[in-house]
C-alpha cells in the first residue's frame, strides 16, 4: 500500500455531487479509511468539496495516478460507473462504487474479473444491510427465528424524482428506472437473508411516457422522455426455494405496503426500508403479536440523517471500511463485487422477462455474505 499512512486506506473520490457528502461527512467515524483527494468533471464542485473536507482536489487522470490514493471511491451516475472502475483498477487501484455495479451484467463480470486478474478488491453499495437493522434481521434469521423461508414480499413504490431532484433526466434511462436506482437495496437485503436468486418472472409498464420537472432548478417546468420501465412487479425463485414478489414503481402516489416482510414455516420477520441502516425489525413467532427490535441505541442504527432534523439513519461509508478490514485480513469484502454483480443479474433478468413475459433464469450465483458481528462492527470504528 502506498501513501501517508501504512494503517488507512487511502480515498480518492471521483465524482463530488449530492450524495458524496454523505460519504465524505462519514468517512471521519471510521479508523481504516483516509480522505485524501476528490475529483469531479466540474473542477469547481472538486474545489468545493476539497475545501469543505480538507481534502485536494485534482483531475480524474491525476488522481488515478496519484500514489497516495489506494482506492477509488465512485461516486459518478450509474452511466459512468464502469468507464471510472475499470479504469481505476487499470491504475492499479482498489474500488468502491455506488450502485450499480454497472449498468449491464456483462460489464459488471467484466470489472469483478478485471480485480480478480490484477489481484485488487472491488466491493459496491449498498452497504445499508450491514446496518443495525439488516444485522438484527440476519441474526433472527440464522437463528431460524422463522424456520424455513417460504415467501415474502418487497416493495419500492412512490412518486419518483422529478418533484424534488433539479437534473432528474438520468433516473429515467437505461442503467436507471426503480429497478436500477432503488432495487440494489432490496434485492442486497433479500439475498443477504435468503441466499441467491435462481429465476425471476416479470411484468413491466411506464406509467407516463413524459414526465415534467417541478423542482426548482434551471429545469422547472420542462418535460423529457422516459426510457426505461417506471413500474415493475416480479416474482422471485430463490435456490433455497422461497418465492417473493418484488415490486418497484415510481408511479404510486401512496400504498401501505411493507418494505420487506419474509413468512416462513415457523414465524414471520418485518424489516424497515432497506434504503437506511436503521429501523425497526419485527418478528411474529408463529402467529403470536409483533415483537419489536428497535435499533436507535444499536450501533449504526441510530438516526444521524439530515443534520438539522434527524429521521433516518446513513452510514454510508460502512462498506468502505469493511473492504479496508477485508484487504488487511485476506478475506472478501461482505459488500463485495460478486454481491453487486449477482444483484445486478437479478435486475436485468427483472427487465428481461418484463420485456418478454417469459420467465429468465439468473446468470450466476453468489455465497450469502457472512454476517457482521457485533464485535466487528464496533472496531471499524476510529
Amino acid at each position: 500500500m502506498h501513501g501517508k499512512s501504512k494503517t488507512k486506506l487511502g480515498i480518492g473520490v471521483i465524482g463530488c455531487g449530492n450524495i458524496s457528502m454523505t460519504y465524505l461527512r462519514n468517512a471521519a467515524l471510521f479508523g481504516g479509511v483516509e480522505l485524501r483527494a476528490c475529483a469531479d468533471i466540474s473542477a469547481d464542485m472538486a474545489e468545493l468539496r476539497a475545501r469543505e473536507y480538507g481534502i485536494r482536489a485534482l483531475g480524474v487522470d491525476a488522481l488515478l495516478a496519484d500514489p497516495d490514493i489506494d482506492l477509488v471511491l465512485n461516486l459518478t451516475i450509474p452511466a459512468a460507473h464502469f468507464d471510472i472502475s475499470f479504469s481505476a483498477l487499470s491504475a492499479g487501484k482498489h474500488v468502491f462504487t455506488e450502485k450499480p455495479l454497472a449498468t449491464t451484467a456483462a460489464d459488471g463480470r467484466r470489472l469483478v474479473d478485471e480485480a480478480a486478474k490484477r489481484g485488487l478488491l472491488i466491493g459496491s453499495a449498498p452497504d445499508t444491510f450491514l446496518g443495525a437493522a439488516g444485522r438484527r434481521a440476519r441474526r433472527l434469521m440464522d437463528e431460524g427465528a422463522i424456520g424455513k423461508p417460504v415467501t415474502g414480499t418487497a416493495f419500492m413504490m412512490g412518486r419518483g424524482m422529478e418533484h424534488w431532484h433539479p437534473n432528474p433526466q438520468f433516473y429515467y434511462q437505461p442503467g436507471g428506472g426503480p429497478v436500477f436506482d432503488m432495487g440494489p437495496y432490496y434485492l442486497t437485503m433479500l439475498v443477504n437473508l435468503l441466499g441467491p436468486v435462481e429465476r425471476v418472472m416479470a411484468m413491466a409498464t411506464r406509467g407516463h411516457e413524459e414526465r415534467l420537472i417541478t423542482a426548482d432548478g434551471p429545469f422547472k417546468n420542462t418535460t423529457f422522455k422516459v426510457g426505461t420501465p417506471t413500474n415493475i412487479l416480479s416474482l422471485l425463485e430463490f435456490r433455497s426455494g422461497a418465492t417473493v414478489t418484488f415490486g418497484a414503481s415510481w408511479d404510486v402516489f401512496r400504498h401501505s405496503n411493507h418494505p420487506i416482510e419474509l413468512h416462513g414455516t415457523e414465524g414471520s420477520l418485518r424489516l424497515p426500508d432497506p434504503d437506511t441502516f436503521g429501523g425497526t425489525v419485527s418478528l411474529s413467532a408463529r402467529g403470536v403479536d409483533w415483537a419489536d427490535f428497535a435499533s436507535e441505541s444499536e450501533l449504526y442504527g441510530a438516526r444521524n440523517w439530515p443534520y438539522a432534523a434527524p429521521d433516518r439513519a446513513n452510514y454510508r461509508m460502512l462498506g468502505v471500511a469493511d473492504l479496508s478490514r477485508a484487504l488487511a485480513t485476506g478475506r472478501k469484502p461482505r459488500a463485495s463485487g460478486e454481491l453487486a454483480l449477482h444483484v445486478l443479474e437479478i435486475m436485468e433478468a427483472i427487465l428481461a422477462s418484463g420485456e418478454s413475459r417469459d420467465s429468465v433464469a439468473v446468470n450466476g450465483t453468489v455465497d450469502q455474505p457472512p454476517l457482521l458481528g457485533e464485535e466487528e462492527a464496533a472496531s471499524l470504528l476510529g
